[in-house]
């Protein structure tokens, strides 16, 4: 069985459609479905089957799925120990980030790196926790900076591995002019007549964000949906909107902007992730070793 097919009938699997599966695949839908139909004949028994518009996995295809994912791990323990055998650290290692913790800890991450393995390319793509756990389950990433919101309860993790880099502690943004910003510390509801800012590319954090308002009885008067925290600090600064953001933002903060305790505190643990199999490759190894010493170093 061809492994790319394996690799369609995963993302099939992971994400429930054929649009889906191909958008992680970088391919189209044609494609995918193509691919599903190939695997099916070498396998000789149907995998999919038709639900309404959709389609979904027969027991044949789950159990397709599960060795499929052992033989991921096997190529990834053999590519490993490829790697180990030719005594080198090189080549190209591509680093799944989002944006807060990517700008506060990947320049030096990366900086550091390069002065000790100079044949060793960082190739850094910027994206949303969940959508980086996505890229490194379908081979697009070789490691992926993420945090709890990203891991869903149920999920299957098995593929995939994490070590611990830093707990993210939450921080109330406000302009340094605003009558709040002297305050010692603040409680989500005592920001419940400010106009927000929030940072909505990603739909995982700025809901726990909205959620965390509704606990506290009101559903926040959103005047600002950023694509990113540039936009949310400078409405912050100019007085027009108030912010809960992460404390990473802290390691290079915007002018302007008050950083106030919130209470009670919100954490969220960042992880680093790595495909199972790869654990011992030597430039996945040396990247985890020192993008969690630059962490210690910076956040601590």
């Amino acid at each position: 069985m061809e492994v790319g097919r394996l690799r369609a009938l995963l993302e099939l699997a992971r994400r429930g459609t054929i649009a889906a599966a191909a958008e992680a695949l970088f391919l189209t839908p044609s494609a995918v479905s193509q691919q599903i139909a190939q695997l099916e004949e070498e396998a000789g028994v149907e995998l999919t089957e038709r639900v309404g518009r959709g389609v979904r996995l027969t027991a044949a295809g789950q159990a397709l799925v599960g060795y499929a994912e052992r033989v991921m791990v096997v190529l990834d323990e053999a590519r490993s120990e490829l790697a180990v055998l030719r005594r080198e650290i090189a080549g190209e290692l591509r680093v799944a980030a989002f944006p807060s913790v990517a700008s506060a800890l990947l320049p030096d991450t990366v900086k550091a790196l390069r002065q000790v393995f100079p044949r060793l390319e960082i190739i850094l793509e910027e994206m949303e926790p969940v959508d980086g756990l996505s890229a490194l389950r379908s081979w697009r990433a070789d490691i992926a900076l993420i945090d709890d919101l990203s891991l869903v309860v149920g999920d299957k993790q098995e593929s995939v591995g994490v070590v611990p880099l830093a707990e993210d502690v939450l921080s109330v943004a406000l302009a340094t002019t605003h009558p709040l910003a002297s305050k010692p510390s603040l409680s989500v509801a005592d920001l419940r007549h400010e106009a927000w800012a929030i940072d909505s590319t990603s739909s995982v954090f700025g809901d726990f964000i909205a959620n965390l308002c509704r606990r506290a009885g009101y559903e926040p008067k959103i005047n600002a949906k950023c694509r990113g925290f540039e936009v949310v600090g400078a409405m912050v600064a100019s007085g027009c909107s108030v912010s809960i953001v992460p404390g990473l933002r802290l390691v290079r903060p915007p002018a302007g902007v008050a950083w106030v305790k919130l209470r009670p505190e919100v954490r969220r643990k960042i992880y680093v992730a790595f495909r199972r199999g790869e654990r011992n490759h030597p430039a996945i190894n040396v990247c985890v070793e020192e993008v969690v010493r630059t962490a210690a170093r910076l956040i601590g």
